[in-house]
């Protein structure tokens, strides 16, 4: 049998407050998703002046990288690099901003953020997965 880390609602609530300050220190309207390690949400905050498809699309890629256990900007790259048979997947989204979170080698959830340009997103989503 094997035991893994969760996440708790103090860890959700830790990363969504580090994601926050820094789109907030940067002047980033975005949208903020926590999901499980299957995808599955723990915690959606959208900031004032996102669009409300941000919302949508955080999740969608937290969701891709619990599932793949990657950060979807791998995703993006085979996509620009060619591999436009990635647009087809299902349950996945190429879009860069979606990051695992890693415990002792473990992916126990992701952080997916949306609403400003695809490298200020991943560094909005690593910046919460930081205060871990």
């Amino acid at each position: 049998m094997h035991s893994k880390a969760v996440l708790s609602q103090t860890e959700v609530a830790r990363i969504l407050s580090a994601a926050r300050a820094e789109a907030q220190h940067n002047g980033w309207a975005v949208a903020i998703a926590v999901v499980d390690d299957g995808g599955h949400p723990l915690a959606l905050e959208r900031l004032d002046g996102c669009a409300p498809i941000g919302a949508y699309i955080a999740g969608e890629k937290a969701r891709s990288a619990a599932l793949g256990r990657r950060e979807t900007k791998g995703y993006e790259e085979m996509v620009n690099g060619g591999r436009s048979a990635f647009l087809s997947a299902p349950l996945l989204t190429s879009l860069e901003g979606g990051v695992p979170v890693i415990v002792e080698g473990q992916v126990v959830g992701a952080v997916g953020v949306s609403g400003v340009k695809a490298e200020q997103d991943a560094q909005v989503a690593k910046a919460g997965i930081a205060a871990l």
